[in-house]
C-alpha cells in the first residue's frame, strides 16, 4: 500500500517543450577539451612507466641468465682442461687400456725415415 494518503493523478505535460541548453553544451565541450588532453598525458605517462619497468625486469632476467651461463662456461672449461690433461690421458692409457710407454728401440725418429 504505497502512498495511501496521496491521490494519484496523471501529470499532463503536453504544454511543456524540451529545449537544448546551448550554454551547458558549450561548458561540457570546454571541460572535455581540458580533461581529454590531461587524461591522454596521464595515460601516456603511465604507459611509458610500465614499459620502463618491463624493460628493467627483462634486463635483470638477462643479466641473471648471463651470470648463470658464464658460471656454466667456466665449469665446462675446467672440465675440459681436466679431461684433456696429459697426466690423466697417460694414466687411463696405462690402467684401462693396458698400454705401455715405448722403449728406445721401438721409437722411430723422422730423421731416420728420410733417405
Amino acid at each position: 500500500m504505497r502512498n495511501a494518503y496521496a491521490v494519484h493523478r496523471p501529470v499532463v505535460n503536453s504544454f511543456l517543450v524540451r529545449e537544448r541548453d546551448r550554454r551547458r553544451l558549450r561548458e561540457l565541450m570546454g571541460v572535455l577539451l581540458i580533461i581529454l588532453p590531461l587524461a591522454a598525458a596521464l595515460l601516456t605517462t603511465i604507459w611509458i612507466h610500465l614499459e620502463v619497468l618491463g624493460v628493467g625486469y627483462r634486463i635483470d632476467g638477462l643479466e641473471d641468465r648471463l651470470d648463470r651461463l658464464s658460471r656454466e662456461e667456466r665449469q665446462l672449461r675446467l672440465d675440459a682442461a681436466y679431461l684433456t690433461s696429459p697426466e690423466r690421458v697417460e694414466r687411463l692409457a696405462i690402467e684401462d687400456l693396458g698400454m705401455m710407454a715405448p722403449t728406445l728401440d721401438e721409437l722411430v725418429f723422422a730423421e731416420e725415415l728420410e733417405p
